[in-house]
């Protein structure tokens, strides 16, 4: 898919987005990720790479990307020279990895998006066990991945039981924009925590798809 085409979030969080155009290379990545996918590939004039996503919501299911995954590659491969992998572990223990390895393809290092976001080795140094992250997305996509999964729009007096461990919540920011900024607020109070918001931008994200 070309930058500029739309990226309604619903969509990507329901069923991704198909593989458009007729490029050398493709991404393979999150439904979370497109938009910031899109925006490198544009700002870097990569107009040989195309782009497919999973359904967001896999965020949610990790255990199920890997599966997914392999069918993306299978039907792509011979369609494309290069498949290169927009995850990073994601939840699934090594899962992810196998099947990239299995098919020749490279992916992006790292935990999960948070951490290849702020910068792996950043991230790490931090060791935040008690901080829920939010990007972007997340942030749009809140009562979607967050507060209706887990029965709270339907059972508030769940939050402690859910969220009592965690001490704030921190905003990982790709975008500077203020109205992101009120939501990502807004659910850290919701959620009874300490609010931090940290600009990162593209993060690791950035040189890798550079790279290609």
């Amino acid at each position: 898919m070309k930058p500029g085409t739309e990226t309604d979030d619903a969509r990507l969080t329901a069923e991704g987005l198909a593989a458009r155009g007729n490029g050398r290379v493709l991404v393979i990545g999150c439904g979370a990720l497109a938009r910031e996918i899109l925006a490198v590939l544009e700002a870097n004039g990569l107009s040989h790479v195309d782009l497919a996503c999973l359904p967001a919501i896999l965020h949610n299911r990790p255990e199920k990307i890997h599966v997914m995954l392999e069918e993306a590659i299978l039907k792509h491969r011979d369609t494309y020279e290069t498949i290169f992998v927009a995850y990073a572990d994601c939840g699934s223990g090594g899962k992810i990895a196998e099947v990239c390895a299995r098919h020749g393809v490279a992916m992006l290092e790292g935990p999960h998006c948070y951490s290849f976001f702020e910068g792996n080795a950043a991230f790490a140094a931090r060791d935040e066990v008690t901080a829920f992250y939010l990007t972007d997305f997340l942030t749009r996509q809140f009562e979607a991945f967050v507060i209706k999964p887990l029965g709270l729009d339907r059972h508030p007096e769940l939050r402690d039981a859910y969220f009592g461990n965690y001490e704030k919540l921190v905003y990982l920011a790709q975008a500077d924009d203020p109205a992101l900024d009120v939501q990502a607020r807004a659910a850290a109070e919701r959620l009874g925590l300490a609010y931090e918001r940290r600009f990162t931008g593209y993060g690791d994200l950035a040189p890798a798809l550079k790279g290609l």
